[in-house]
């Protein structure tokens, strides 16, 4: 029997926490949907991650009620995945942040992930008709950039290619916290689709210099404990150089996508099966590892007829 596209099996509401990472640091986490982050400043507050429609974006802001009533001035998007992005709206943030790279990728692919991810995660877009459009940042930076909330200081820095060739983290170096998006996940498959697996792990490394006392993933629970921190830091690791290597040497000698699925499987399957949305990735991330193998640097665009045919041909 084939099993359901992507994610349209996944229907079930997840339940939802509000955790204190650090002093006025908080981590939105719903058992391995998308996670959204949370820093209370002196006079405001910013947020790290939109969320996939307004809907979803106000269970965000009712946490951020329970805890201040500051209003939200910036809003951090880590990159331009539509789940991550398209709720911004719902904030009203007078500085939304991307990184140059992320920007550029919302104008070279951003109408095209819309309608793939749409496709992909339905339970997540309920509400979508309240989407005004593709979200753009109101402000840009190459490497790093300092906002600062009052007196509190933010560092926002692209570390390296990872998820995505745009992949931005924040920092808040008086509590030594990171939100990472989803550079790092714990209990949770990396969605590689659109990585940079020979760059992920050097990316990792960096995140590890900071020596984070606690850090907000993409998905899963937060990450509270350099124990916690370092676990999953060498978990998301293991997970991309599990992904990548088996369809690697299947590439070296000329073989299949389709044995590479087969390969990635047999190395995949016992370790990480039980991850959250682990079914709903292996496909695009072997179909990425196989491009990047064969010296495709660039990630193809993901569209909705892509993913269909691809799911078909290696998950059907």
């Amino acid at each position: 029997m084939a099993k359901a596209f992507a994610s349209q099996g996944d229907l079930s509401e997840k339940n939802t926490s509000f955790t204190e990472i650090g002093p006025g640091l908080y981590a939105f986490t719903a058992e391995g949907d998308p996670n959204s982050g949370v820093i209370v400043g002196d006079d405001s507050v910013m947020v790290i991650e939109a969320q996939a429609t307004p809907r979803l974006a106000g269970k965000v802001i009712d946490c951020i009620r329970t805890v201040t009533d500051k209003p939200i001035s910036h809003l951090v998007l880590t990159h331009y995945h539509a789940v991550r992005v398209l709720g911004a709206s719902a904030f009203g943030a007078r500085e939304i942040i991307m990184s140059d790279a992320a920007r550029a990728m919302v104008v070279e692919r951003g109408m095209e992930d819309w309608a793939s991810e749409f496709g992909r995660f339905p339970r997540l877009f309920q509400g979508y008709e309240s989407i005004p459009g593709l979200t753009w940042p109101t402000t840009t930076f190459s490497d790093t950039m300092t906002v600062y909330l009052g007196k509190r200081r933010v560092d926002i820095m692209h570390l390296g290619r990872a998820h995505t060739a745009g992949d931005a983290v924040v920092w808040v170096p008086d509590a030594d916290v990171m939100f990472t998006g989803d550079i790092v996940e714990y209990h949770s498959a990396c969605y590689c689709g659109d990585g940079h697996f020979a760059d992920w792990g050097t990316t990792l490394g960096r995140i590890a210099d900071y020596d984070p006392v606690a850090i907000a993933p993409g998905r899963g629970n937060a990450l509270v404990g350099r124990d916690m921190v370092a676990k999953a830091l060498a978990a998301t690791a293991d997970f991309v150089d599990s992904t990548y290597r088996p369809v690697a040497r299947v590439a070296a000698r000329g073989g299949s996508l389709k044995e590479a699925w087969d390969a990635c499987r047999a190395a995949c399957d016992a370790k990480f099966g039980d991850y959250a949305i682990y079914e709903h990735c292996l496909p695009f991330n072997v179909a990425r590892a196989y491009d990047e193998a064969r010296g495709i640097d660039t990630p193809r665009i993901w569209t909705a007829e892509r993913d269909q045919q691809m799911w078909a041909d290696l998950q059907g």
